[in-house]
């Protein structure tokens, strides 16, 4: 059984999710030992010879987003998550948004797991300043949040299945958000997610998670690299400035540009 890795990356205005795939790969072999696959549409042979294998797909946008670390409305190119099942090169795949940053080796608990698929169920601020309880769930009847930025899927009939409804979901989209009450018309890979799940669990919602919190940077603070597997944010609470920082441990960075800054100034 193969197992390795995938990373979509399609660049917009702003972020350059090609170089910070890229950036990923390099620290995804270092901890996991595994190759590293992306779905894009650069072909440029130097951007990507850091990958193990390379997939050519179209950009499919999921509308415009207000990006807090850029204070702009830019082009958000996710909705063609829905289409790694299809064009993964791998029997057992850690799907991985660009902007996760691995730091340890502790997704291979993923990898050593049995279940078919596997996700986060809940998010948290890596800085315990905010509170996540309302990002942990969506629309008017408060359904439970399930974050497509880390998923562990095997190839077999569960996880076809989720990522067939997920693409239903996307294909019906406003139905979807009339039916659950989201507010907002911007598509979310979280959201087709959490109601595909919902849909093959028989609405149920056993589900297997991952057995611990996403951690996340929030957009508005200032990420910075410390050493190889260690980093920093600073952040403003009620008027007060505070600092932390942490070493080996996984997180994702929801403010683009400060990761980005980061991987620049590495190159």
């Amino acid at each position: 059984m193969t197992t390795g890795a995938l990373i979509l990356a399609f660049n917009n205005e702003h972020t350059d999710y090609v170089g910070m795939a890229a950036w990923s790969a390099d620290r995804i072999r270092r901890h996991l030992d595994i190759p590293v696959a992306v779905i894009t549409d650069c072909t440029d042979p130097e951007r990507l010879a850091k990958f193990d294998r390379v997939i050519t797909a179209d950009p499919v946008s999921g509308g415009s987003r207000y990006f807090d670390d850029y204070r702009e409305t830019v082009t958000w190119y996710n909705a063609g998550r829905v289409d790694a099942y299809q064009l993964t090169p791998w029997d057992q795949t850690l799907l991985l948004d660009a902007d996760y940053v691995v730091c340890s080796p502790t997704l291979k608990i993923l990898l050593d797991r049995s279940q078919e698929f596997m996700c986060h169920r809940t998010a948290s601020d890596i800085a315990c300043s905010f509170d996540f309880s309302r990002l942990n769930y969506f629309g008017a009847h408060n359904m439970p949040m399930w974050w497509a930025t880390v998923m562990m899927f095997r190839r077999g009939n569960t996880a076809q299945y989720i990522f067939d409804s997920m693409t239903m979901v996307q294909q019906n989209w406003k139905h979807y958000r009339d039916l659950y009450h989201i507010t907002g018309s911007q598509y979310r890979n979280d959201y087709a997610l959490s109601i595909a799940l919902g849909i093959v669990s028989g609405h149920t919602l056993k589900v297997n998670k991952i057995p611990w919190n996403l951690e996340t940077v929030l957009p508005d603070y200032a990420l910075t690299q410390i050493d190889t597997d260690e980093f920093e944010v600073r952040y403003s609470d009620q008027g007060r400035l505070y600092k932390i920082d942490w070493r080996e441990m996984d997180f994702h960075a929801m403010g683009k540009k400060h990761l980005g800054d980061i991987i620049a100034s590495a190159g």
